[in-house]
């Protein structure tokens, strides 16, 4: 996954979430069903399939599917996945996802596909309102040679994001039908939380590096005159 560069941008800026990181949510759609319309899984209701989850108020037009990764029983043509089995996928139209609170300062994800790709977002629901920004991607599925996971297709995965003025509603993840694949969708921040380093593992690092120079300075030999 490509991704290094911004974790090297977001480093400094993730010391200071604090309070910050409470706006932040990321939809990963563990515990939506296989092949299940995601509907309000995401919003106080359930999935297709009768699975619930998180209410954070977010719900999906029923094109908008997930898939769980055929190593875990799935039907999944993909691996690599950046957060355990499943994802969300489109077999109709586009998978539309809507936030009734509006969510303001950016939003990011993982992709794969095999397809070039947009993204818009909508200043209203359902796709309506002005066109606050799109992101285009790239083919990327077969990239860097399916290092990792080699069992499936769809093997690669990069992150996109937009930081953006104003209030968003609705998100249109675009495509071609069974093309694209989109995981870790993430609200009020440009990066997806999961590709950013957690601050507290930064804090309890940065100890054991002063202990180890605190070392190495006991380990030199004096000097003599």
């Amino acid at each position: 996954m490509k991704y290094g560069k911004f974790i090297v941008t977001s480093l400094l800026a993730s010391i200071c979430w604090g309070t910050a990181q409470a706006s932040v949510i990321t939809l990963s759609f563990e515990g939506v069903g296989n092949s299940a319309s995601v509907d309000n899984f995401y919003n106080g209701g359930t999935d297709s399939a009768g699975n619930s989850g998180v209410n954070y108020g977010a719900s999906f037009g029923s094109s908008s599917l997930a898939l769980v990764d055929s190593d875990a029983g799935g039907g999944g043509n993909f691996a690599n996945e950046p957060s355990a089995d499943t994802i969300l996928f489109f077999l109709n139209e586009s998978a539309v996802l809507n936030y009734a609170a509006g969510f303001d300062t950016g939003f990011s994800f993982f992709y794969t596909s095999s397809k070039a790709a947009q993204v818009d977002l909508w200043s209203g629901l359902d796709k309506t309102g002005d066109l606050i920004g799109s992101i285009f991607l790239n083919e990327n599925y077969q990239d860097n040679g399916c290092a990792g996971d080699p069992r499936g297709t769809y093997c690669n995965w990069d992150i996109a994001g937009l930081a953006f003025t104003g209030t968003a509603m609705s998100i249109d993840f675009g495509g071609t039908a069974n093309q694209v694949g989109y995981d870790d969708i993430t609200f009020g921040s440009a990066v997806p939380v999961s590709a950013v380093p957690v601050p507290a593992a930064l804090f309890l690092f940065a100890p054991a590096l002063l202990g180890f120079f605190g070392f190495r300075r006991k380990m030199q030999a004096p000097k003599t005159r």
